[in-house]
């Protein structure tokens, strides 16, 4: 399989399976597009022995494995008995109502109420003992807003530093938070506990105040700004990101990423927002061809910024093309409901944290250490070999087929992805792979 595309005055090839980049000049390209749509390559406006040298060269680079390779055959993917990572879910409550929360507002469609810390210990017991060889484990302090049950935050940490000596594992605590309720405490701890930290900020004042109110309605954007500042300034070279949304209400989202820029951030996520069609946020059809205006507009700023010494990360743009992840993991991605769960304030076991709070995808307790494995095996068994759309798609070994959650939420079956993703995810990897590629290229 092979895609072909451009970006800014490259025409770039990828052999999909072995992961090649080849830059083509324009004849080639135009050749490799006709092959690639199934077109007549001699009727793409070029002599019949241009695109017969053309064609033969394809078949030489083919031959060679560098073109048009074979699909690899998939390793198998376990999942069920070894978990390493775990969300836990220590609050479902928030400080913020806002507008587009999947979780809604913090309480996940259920009571509000934060989780006992006998549970947040059960939680790591079950983590410590499922997760068989795996030395290095990852436990998410997540909610709502995690820092709204701060006490059982430190002592679950703590716990945790305690409990994996028995076990000789090591667990990277991290953390998402809206920093609304960040003290000196709080930071303190975050920066000497937490491996990374992932802070919501959406951008701009007006952006960010529109959609992100606090309980009474008031803007938060500001509340946060100063508390974020100073959570990352004292985290040295530690990991953080800044994690935003963007709606149909700021497509223009490269101004978000300069605001956020100038607030002093340099390490950021701007992801689509995924809601119902009716709803007044969601991204729709019509707002594609804008939206890949503005992700080529982000793209140009990213290189110039970062060409002129003002670096910073965009997380879509970041990729490895020399040693990025194995097989597997592109296979299998997240490892959502086998090797990742999300524990809910009742202990309830659940495939991820989106899942949380469906009845019908409970996979267990944290509190009697049951997991049902046959849920397990449906995720493990749910990858981009096994999943149709996803095995003749070009970009399936970058987006490992998705998100399950939305795929469920909104097709009815993990198996079929969201298409609305999909198509963003596309236009972020062809910008992705140019960009390595124009850094790569320059002096």
């Amino acid at each position: 399989m092979i895609h072909s595309f451009r970006f800014r005055d490259l025409n770039v090839l990828l052999d999909v399976e072995s992961g090649a980049v080849h830059l083509l000049d324009d004849a080639s390209f135009g050749v490799v597009r006709a092959v690639e749509e199934g077109r007549d390559p001699y009727a793409c406006g070029l002599a019949e022995k241009e695109v017969s040298e053309i064609l033969s060269e394809l078949e030489q680079l083919k031959q060679q494995g560098a073109f048009d390779t074979p699909a690899q055959e998939a390793p198998a993917v376990r999942g069920g008995s070894v978990v390493k990572s775990m969300c836990l879910h220590v609050a479902h409550d928030c400080n913020l109502r806002c507008k587009y929360c999947f979780a809604s507002t913090g309480d996940f469609h259920g009571e509000r109420m934060l989780m006992p810390l006998d549970t947040a210990k059960a939680a790591i017991d079950f983590l410590l003992e499922h997760s068989g060889a795996r030395k290095h484990l990852e436990v998410d302090l997540f909610g709502g807003e995690p820092l709204m049950n701060f006490a059982v935050c430190k002592a679950v940490v703590a716990y945790g530093r305690e409990r994996e000596k028995a076990f000789g594992k090591h667990i990277n605590f991290t953390m998402t938070t809206n920093c609304v309720a960040l003290d000196e405490e709080s930071i303190e701890f975050i920066n000497r506990e937490i491996h990374n930290v992932v802070i919501s900020i959406d951008g701009r004042k007006e952006i960010h105040d529109a959609l992100r109110p606090t309980v009474n309605g008031k803007g938060s954007h500001d509340l946060i700004l100063e508390k974020a500042r100073r959570l990352v300034a004292g985290r040295g070279e530690q990991e953080h990101y800044i994690r935003g949304t963007y709606t149909r209400n700021n497509l223009d989202f490269t101004e978000d990423v300069k605001s956020l820029l100038d607030d002093g951030f340099r390490q950021m996520s701007l992801e689509p927002v995924v809601l119902p069609e009716e709803s007044p946020y969601s991204i729709l059809e019509e707002h594609l061809e804008r939206i890949f205006q503005e992700y080529d507009r982000l793209a140009d700023f990213y290189l110039e910024e970062r060409r002129h010494g003002r670096w910073f990360n965009f997380f879509h743009f970041m990729i490895d093309m020399e040693h990025g992840p194995c097989l597997r993991k592109r296979i299998s991605g997240c490892g959502a409901g086998s090797e990742y769960v999300a524990v809910a304030p009742d202990g309830g076991i659940y495939p991820c944290h989106q899942f949380v709070g469906l009845a019908e995808w409970r996979m267990g307790s944290v509190l009697d250490g049951t997991l049902d494995e046959r849920i397990c095996r449906r995720f493990a068994d749910c990858n981009v070999a096994t999943k149709p759309v996803c095995a003749s798609c070009w970009a399936k070994y970058y987006c490992s087929g998705g998100c399950a959650a939305n795929a469920y939420l909104y097709n009815g079956d993990i198996r079929v992805p969201h298409r609305m993703s999909c198509i963003l995810l596309k236009k972020r990897t062809e910008c992705a792979i140019g960009i390595h590629l124009t850094e790569r290229m320059e002096p």
